[in-house]
């Protein structure tokens, strides 16, 4: 696994409040993150049984309607992404998943002086395109990227709202590493832990907000 911006271990996951660097100014970042952090929660939505029976629908975009929360959001990832750097190890490259990934990724890039790519569905993008499949639970999809998007040895970060099962973020990881970039970790909202996405990750993942419980493990 490449050196991260980004320190994960899937059996002892950082909280968004930890920082390894050693920067006089990270116990501030810390604590502005943490706060930071309970706003954004607690402007999240939850719909019941949507989009069927027995789903607890997490709804962020409440984050988009308010410019404040909004702001708050990219200004939150940004923090944990610059006190997490190391010496060279900056994204070139923001690369969003469709179609949530679309609504921080490119702000997020604009304030780290990074470039977005966006990663589509299958027969969205025009030019020499590479293809990736993943596993839904309806059957199989195809994630596809322009060929000339990521140059060889760039560092990118790729960014979605929620890690579920982690088929979709697995496959932008494999288009990422196919054009030659160099994978420094995902970055997620939020996260469904029961799930168990992470695993199928082979490389660092950091959720800013905490996740949804299980609720069937409960009835």
């Amino acid at each position: 696994m490449p050196d991260s911006i980004l320190s994960h271990s899937s059996k002892n996951r950082p909280d968004a409040t930890e920082t390894s660097g050693q920067s006089a100014h990270q116990p501030a970042s810390s604590s502005e993150l943490a706060r930071l952090k309970i706003r954004l929660h607690q402007s999240l939505r939850q719909f019941p049984d949507f989009p069927s029976p027995g789903i607890l629908f997490e709804d962020i975009l409440p984050l988009f309607n308010d410019p404040t929360l909004h702001q708050d959001l990219i200004h939150a990832l940004e923090l944990h992404i610059k006190t997490q750097s190391a010496a060279g190890q900056n994204p070139d490259i923001i690369v969003g998943l469709e179609a949530r990934g679309w609504l921080f990724g490119p702000s997020l890039a604009l304030r780290l002086g990074a470039g977005f790519v966006p990663v589509r569905k299958q027969g969205k993008l025009p030019g020499p395109i590479e293809t990736a499949s993943y596993e839904k639970e309806y059957g199989q999809d195809f994630f596809q990227i322009q060929a000339d998007a990521i140059k060889q040895g760039q560092h990118v970060l790729i960014v979605d709202d929620i890690i579920a099962t982690g088929g979709s973020a697995a496959a932008a990881g494999s288009l990422v590493r196919r054009l030659g970039g160099i994978l420094l970790g995902y970055v997620f909202v939020l996260e469904l832990d029961f799930l168990k996405g992470r695993e199928k990750l082979n490389a660092p993942v950091y959720t800013l907000l905490s996740s949804q419980e299980d609720s069937s493990a409960k009835t």
